[in-house]
């Protein structure tokens, strides 16, 4: 006997209790009524086979529709997230942040989703367990546009918006009670967001450069993370046919993996992999430059590059260093700019990168850990968590430098955010606006690769420290 079938006996007999025999005895025919019994499980049926659609070639189904495996509950409200009937339930008491145990780069996100009056949730978008993912990873909103409550929101917080980001286009979404499909493709920095066949958004986050924006948003820079939903109230949301297509997982089975020194769309290569062309050798200091006249610093420079490139080499697509002679700078100057470099150091090896010709984001092997803006005396100078790798092995900087402010992830890992750097060489004054970029001479042997940089137009600096 089905469970719909036990509910509608338990209804009759409520009946019974209720209204009186009457009311039961035809409440109880009813619950026995082949043609309502059938009309039930016909009901059943078609629900449970909507909610079981075919995988689609190169997907894998992420919900199996009766359990969570699979799945990371973190900050569990009431009930959580609640499985029944090949449906995933939020309910309005329920919530938490539901993520993929295991975290993905590149990728198709597809699920159907019902909304009821005043829903509210979210798709976290590369998102770590810890923090809030809208800010630490990106929230696609999920939304009930034409709820009550929600009249008076930014536009990027409006359903399938990159959370307060990129505002979505609007008008895409089913009435309150009826199913929708969404896709979300995240291929680097290029993300798109398709509702009920319509495309509501198609940005690229290399062309956000609000300084607000990324200040806000240090998780727009991550790489890799996990997806899932981000829940809570006021209303219930259903979730069904979920479904994940790993692209980057292909891509490495296939070959298609990063190659060394081959920019990513929207940087130049800094570092060619296979000379030093747009580097220079180091002449004193920022204020000692500034006081020579041209034809000194020209010749001071003239010595300077003979040195240097007698003990910076590249050999196999790497810069390699052995300790003896000063830094290696870039040839031109830089303002903002989102920079990657890959390093290696050895057993006590220390270095670091130097912004605008002044130092420095830590490279070294301490328990501290790497990543912190060494020379800073007032504010935070320490990595907030240390993500070095094993000395020998390869680590990854990736570096946003904005106006007087500094965020750097390590290994993709967030290490200082948003933290003004300070100026080493005049201490009574703000960080120069632009200088050179340069890899720290320390006396050890050092490796870098992979140096890559966008520039970001400059802009007033609505973050600018008072």
């Amino acid at each position: 006997m089905s469970y719909t079938v036990l509910q509608r006996i338990a209804h009759a007999f409520l009946h019974t209790l209720l209204f009186g025999a009457t009311a039961g005895v035809v409440a109880a025919l009813l619950a026995f009524d082949p043609c309502v019994v059938q009309a039930t499980q016909n009901k059943d049926t078609e629900a449970s086979s909507a909610a079981n659609a075919p995988t689609p070639k190169g997907f894998v189904r992420l919900f199996d529709g009766r359990t969570l495996d699979g799945w990371t509950l973190v900050g569990k409200e009431g009930p959580g997230y609640v499985p029944q009937n090949g449906v995933l339930d939020c309910p309005a008491d329920g919530g938490g942040n539901l993520f993929t145990t295991r975290e993905v780069e590149d990728f198709v996100f597809r699920f159907e989703f019902k909304l009821f009056a005043n829903s509210n949730n979210g798709v976290g978008i590369r998102a770590p367990l810890e923090g809030d993912a809208a800010y630490m990873g990106m929230e696609c909103q999920i939304l009930d546009d034409s709820g009550s409550m929600y009249k008076d929101l930014l536009p990027g917080q409006y359903h399938s918006s990159l959370y307060k980001i990129v505002p979505a286009r609007r008008g895409s979404l089913k009435p309150v009670g009826e199913w929708n499909s969404e896709e979300i493709t995240a291929v680097g920095r290029h993300i798109k967001v398709v509702v009920n066949g319509h495309t509501t958004v198609d940005a690229d986050l290399n062309k956000v450069t609000d300084p607000a924006i990324l200040a806000e948003h240090p998780g727009m820079l991550r790489v890799r993370g996990h997806v899932g939903f981000l829940g809570h109230g006021p209303s219930e949301v259903q979730f069904r046919n979920v479904f994940l297509n790993d692209l980057s997982a292909n891509n490495k089975a296939s070959n298609k993996s990063e190659r060394d020194n081959i920019p990513p769309p929207g940087f130049r290569a800094l570092f060619n992999g296979k000379d030093l062309r747009g580097w220079k050798g180091l002449v004193a200091d920022p204020p000692t430059r500034a006081r020579m006249t041209p034809v000194t610093l020209a010749a001071e420079q003239a010595k300077a590059d003979s040195e240097a490139f007698k003990h910076w080499l590249v050999r196999d697509g790497v810069i390699v260093y052995d300790g003896k002679n000063n830094s290696l700078c870039t040839v031109r100057d830089y303002g903002d700019f989102e920079m990657l470099v890959d390093w290696q150091i050895q057993t006590g090896g220390d270095s670091g990168i130097y912004l605008r010709g002044s130092p420095q984001v830590q490279i070294w092997d301490n328990p501290l850990g790497s990543g912190g803006l060494y020379n800073n005396q007032i504010n935070p100078s320490n990595p907030t968590v240390v993500a070095d790798k094993p000395v020998g092995t390869w680590n990854r900087f990736r570096i946003l430098m904005v106006g007087d402010r500094v965020t750097v992830y390590l290994n993709n890992q967030l290490v200082t955010q948003n933290v003004i750097m300070e100026n080493y060489w005049e201490r009574g004054k703000p960080i120069y606006p632009f200088g050179q970029i340069e890899l720290q001479h320390h006396g050890d042997t050092l490796h870098f690769k992979n140096i890559f940089l966008r520039e970001l137009p400059r802009q007033p600096n609505k973050n600018k420290s008072r």
